[in-house]
């Protein structure tokens, strides 16, 4: 097992009814801005559950923020901040949100331009608003981790910083938030999680029995959760166990002493910013051709990974691998998300564009080893196809 540090501040408020607890949270003097996405968070009630909560607090609203959260409207965000005097920020919604606010959460105390805290990849923060979360969309991880993605209209850019300043005080998790959303949107949530832990675990081994056990698990109830929330949507134990597994997809803890790959996740981000189709459903496209290209690298992981979770133990091991590879591509096809690039009408121009766009974000060398240079990511692409 490589060495590692952990580091986790967020305090977790999990169940039904949780969000009354905000008020437990925040000191009566707190002046918030409450920040969510479309219409869907006021006609679930979701808001007027947080207003409640907050009681006789100042509070300001700002609303609209995006999919995929863009720097644009974000930098009216932290002007509204800047003007109204606020000093706590509260996410309302999913993933998207959540980021956008940890932008936010930078960028209003941030001295100079704002961009530099994407380009610096969140180095240049030295500072930030506190802020908590109230997750509607259980998808990202966003509600107990430090990282946040950010999109720029103006250039196209779609660009990842972290920093420990803008994880989550806290964070309100109450699966009953869920029951509205368009089943797409859960679906997508299952594959998004799906991806994450394999980003952490789908490498080489190191001995991290706790880890890989953990990813395993997590994995094995995704498979379960997956085809089970879409025959009964109004299950809330089901919505439960889909809300927590996101969350432990991404705080950390599983990646704590393993190498990590994150190549899924780069060459998704561009598809999203150049044709502007769901994350979790580019994930779908880039993993499994990743996982036929790079196979040898990821040999021995893609055995254990047959075996533990998909109960593969019959054959040679390239069956088995290609069976696995099937078994992956199967279960996203089956909860109605492709993954060809052609479903997208993506063709081989596309190819061209999506590999100029990874240049220019220097992202030539990726993966585990870095050895996933442009040629590797045309290959992955192109299988995609």
């Amino acid at each position: 097992m490589q060495n590692f540090e952990f580091y986790n501040p967020t305090r977790v408020l999990f169940g039904k009814g949780m969000i009354a607890k905000l008020d437990e949270q925040l000191s009566p003097e707190t002046r918030v801005l409450i920040l969510y996405g479309g219409a869907s968070a006021e006609r679930s009630g979701t808001l007027g559950e947080v207003r409640a909560a907050l009681g006789s607090r100042t509070f300001k609203e700002f609303g609209g923020i995006e999919a995929n959260p863009t720097y644009e409207t974000l930098m009216k965000a932290v002007a509204m901040v800047r003007e109204e005097k606020l000093d706590f920020l509260l996410a309302v919604g999913g993933g998207s949100v959540m980021d956008g606010t940890k932008f936010v959460a930078a960028a209003v105390p941030f001295e100079g331009e704002p961009w530099d805290i994407l380009t610096s990849k969140g180095e240049a923060v030295k500072k930030a608003l506190p802020l908590g979360t109230v997750v509607t969309l259980p998808a990202t991880g966003s509600e107990m981790n430090c990282l946040s993605v950010i999109s720029r209209q103006s250039t196209g850019d779609k660009l990842l910083f972290s920093n420990p300043l803008v994880y989550p005080r806290f964070s309100v998790l109450d699966p009953m938030r869920t029951m509205s959303l368009p089943m797409k949107q859960v679906i997508n949530g299952v594959v998004d999680s799906f991806v994450h832990v394999m980003e952490q675990y789908m490498t080489h081994p190191v001995d991290g029995m706790a880890q890989d056990r953990f990813s395993e698990g997590l994995l094995s109830s995704l498979i379960e959760i997956g085809p089970r929330i879409m025959a009964t949507p109004d299950d809330y134990d089901l919505r439960s166990n889909l809300m927590w597994v996101a969350t432990l997809a991404l705080n950390g803890l599983i990646g704590a002493g393993v190498p990590h790959d994150w190549t899924t996740h780069m060459i998704g981000h561009e598809i999203t910013a150049k044709y502007h189709i769901d994350h979790a459903r580019t994930l779908a496209v880039v993993f499994p051709a990743l996982l036929k290209v790079c196979r040898e690298a990821k040999r021995a992981k893609l055995l254990q990974y047959a075996e533990r979770v998909w109960g593969l133990k019959d054959g040679t091991e390239d069956e088995r691998i290609d069976a696995v590879i099937r078994k992956t591509e199967g279960f996203f096809e089956n909860l109605g998300v492709p993954t060809r690039l052609s479903a997208y009408e993506i063709g081989a121009d596309g190819i061209n564009d999506l590999l100029g766009q990874l240049k220019d974000h220097d992202m030539t060398h990726l993966g585990e080893h870095g050895e996933v240079t442009l040629d590797v990511s045309r290959k992955i692409l192109e299988t995609a196809a």
